[in-house]
């Protein structure tokens, strides 16, 4: 699989979720600056809010910018044979019969994307799969905890 492609695919995904949130933060922040929203006495708070609401969006722009260029920039390992995983690594793994694909990123964990007929999903080491998976190699077998629920999994291939 072309992981370049891949990451490609997810930062388009992240550019259109920037270009939305970039336009509620705007609207936020002229909904806060409106001469509307001054506050007519001391329990009118609807200026206060606004401007909460402008200065949370503004960070998660912040954050999302970061996160492309974490996506268009990121220095792809090339993973062979008996490679442990690491940074960057496409996993594969079985557990039940049921294969799930997955990408190992130092942010942007939750995120997934179709690519290439397979829904692949992106976990952080600070999660608990992607902590477990840290250091294993294709043919070992895990165990984790996810929702409080104990899950076999094998590790198909690494990439």
């Amino acid at each position: 699989m072309n992981k370049r492609a891949l990451l490609d695919t997810f930062a388009a995904q992240i550019a259109a979720d920037l270009e939305v949130l970039k336009s509620a933060a705007l609207a936020a922040h002229e909904a806060a600056t409106h001469a509307e929203s001054k506050a007519e006495d001391q329990y009118d708070t609807r200026g206060l809010e606004a401007s909460y609401l402008a200065g949370a969006q503004s960070k998660r722009v912040l954050e999302l910018e970061e996160l492309l260029l974490l996506f268009r920039h990121v220095d792809l390992k090339r993973f062979a044979g008996k490679d442990s995983i690491a940074s960057t690594a496409l996993i594969e793994l079985s557990s039940e019969g049921a294969h799930s694909h997955y990408l190992l990123m130092p942010s942007g964990g939750g995120r997934h994307v179709e690519f290439a007929g397979k829904r692949i999903h992106v976990i952080t080491p600070q999660s608990p799969l992607g902590e477990t998976l840290l250091g294993k190699r294709a043919g070992d077998e895990i165990e984790v905890e996810i929702q409080r629920k104990l899950r076999d999994y094998e590790i198909v291939s690494v990439n």
